[in-house]
């Protein structure tokens, strides 16, 4: 087993280093540790049956419908009605900008489900408004790439699926519920930062708008803001499952970019539909892939062991929570979520478990750790994003980043200490 787990870690970080795609890396990486065990033929077969199994799931199919509306509300002029919508709110108070930024990433966050969505969307008109009111472009890009991992925890979420079926059947339901609170939280904790910095550089503030142009704003994004009441109205009244509420908010987002915002034309679409089978097929893989390397780690034990070995460093609870928050922050700075969430929630739910943690708890807690991990060099992927729009380079965003860290890191601490912030929305709603 020591010889296994020593060949799965050294070869998959060994590709990653050689910048072989992560989902190779972990095939690749799988099999040199499976043929330590048995003979190349039946690994080769052992890790395509898994891969295939690690597919079939009708829950899966609701990632393909949320990646195509996502990417049609991207071009639907979606993320500009919402910005609008922000600005005419909140834009007049201090930092008020950044304050917009923030919460048009958790608003279009929760409409697309993707961060490097919400990462070109809102930063490519955001980043520029920014730096002409006099905000500083590296703290502009960091409020952006911070404020776009919302919507990894603001329903619907796709790793929110993903986590659902790795931890074994964890309703998609309740999971989306229990985002809600703590995917809020990191927002407004990331707005009192912003407010606070605002506050310290002097940053000029926005004119307030007229009543009338408030209301006006605020109207014309409502056609887009109740495809999530859609969504998640369906879904928690019991009306359709998450995978059919994936395909009912492809048709809405085509009604609405299509046909009422007229944003996106009838010749556009196939070039949509060609870029969101591009992006279910990375995500597919990945998750095929990752499936076959935790069935992997099954096979050997490895899970069992590291759980033994966690629960030997100390009696205290909070202290193991502490340690295994620390490892996936590390493992998120160079892992993509999908792939972590399916290799380590075998790993750390058991260990959760066994401290009190419900399986909705642990859940909220992986997702917004590694949401953490999405704006974390060296690999984030937003930060890359951003870093491109805003023109600047990484280590120039490093610092403004930290203490939208810090903040985050807050949020992290008490989502994973008390319950409450994780399962007070699906008990009230009874799941």
């Amino acid at each position: 087993m020591e010889l296994t787990g020593i060949i799965l870690v050294v070869a998959f970080f060994v590709l990653l280093l050689l910048n072989v795609p992560i989902s190779i890396s972990i095939g690749v990486a799988t099999l040199l540790a499976m043929v330590m065990s048995m003979d190349i033929a039946p690994a080769t077969i052992t890790i395509a049956q898994r891969m295939a199994g690690g597919l079939n799931s009708f829950a899966l199919l609701a990632i393909p419908f949320f990646v195509l509306s996502g990417l049609i509300m991207g071009r639907g002029g979606i993320a500009k009605r919402l910005i609008e919508c922000a600005m005419a709110l909140i834009g007049a108070l201090p930092g008020g900008l950044a304050l917009v930024n923030v919460v048009s990433c958790m608003l279009f966050g929760a409409i697309s489900g993707s961060a490097v969505a919400t990462t070109s969307a809102i930063g490519s008109f955001m980043l520029p408004e920014m730096k002409k009111a006099g905000y500083e472009p590296n703290f502009s890009a960091a409020v952006t790439a911070a404020a776009s991992t919302t919507g990894m925890l603001i329903p619907p979420s796709n790793i929110l699926i993903v986590y659902a079926i790795a931890s074994g059947g964890v309703s998609i339901a309740a999971l989306f519920m229990a985002g809600y609170i703590p995917g809020i939280m990191v927002g407004l904790a990331l707005m009192l930062v912003c407010f606070v910095y605002a506050k310290m550089k002097g940053y000029p503030l926005s004119p307030r708008l007229p009543l009338k142009v408030v209301v006006e704003k605020t109207v014309a994004a409502l056609p887009s803001l109740f495809l999530i009441f859609l969504v998640i109205g369906g879904i928690v009244g019991g009306i359709f499952t998450a995978t059919e509420a994936g395909a009912i908010a492809v048709v809405y987002s085509l009604l609405l970019a299509v046909v009422f915002y007229k944003e996106v034309e009838v010749k556009a679409l196939p070039d949509i539909f060609l870029k969101a089978a591009e992006t279910t097929a990375i995500v597919m893989l990945l998750i095929a892939a990752s499936t076959a390397m935790s069935w992997l780690l099954s096979f050997e034990n490895i899970p069992q062991t590291l759980s033994n070995a966690l629960l030997s460093i100390s009696d205290n609870p909070l202290l193991i929570l502490l340690l295994i928050n620390l490892l996936l922050i590390v493992v998120g700075a160079f892992l993509d979520m999908t792939p972590a969430v399916l290799i380590f929630t075998p790993i750390f739910l058991p260990v959760a478990l066994e401290l009190g943690m419900s399986e909705l708890q642990f859940g909220i807690m992986l997702v917004l750790n590694l949401s953490i991990g999405l704006c974390s060099p060296p690999v984030g992927a937003v930060l890359f994003i951003t870093c491109a729009i805003a023109k600047t380079k990484l280590e120039n965003i490093i610092r403004p980043l930290i203490p939208l860290y810090v903040a985050m890191f807050v949020v992290l601490m008490l989502v994973t200490y008390v319950a409450w912030f994780s399962e007070a929305l699906p008990r009230a709603l009874g799941f």
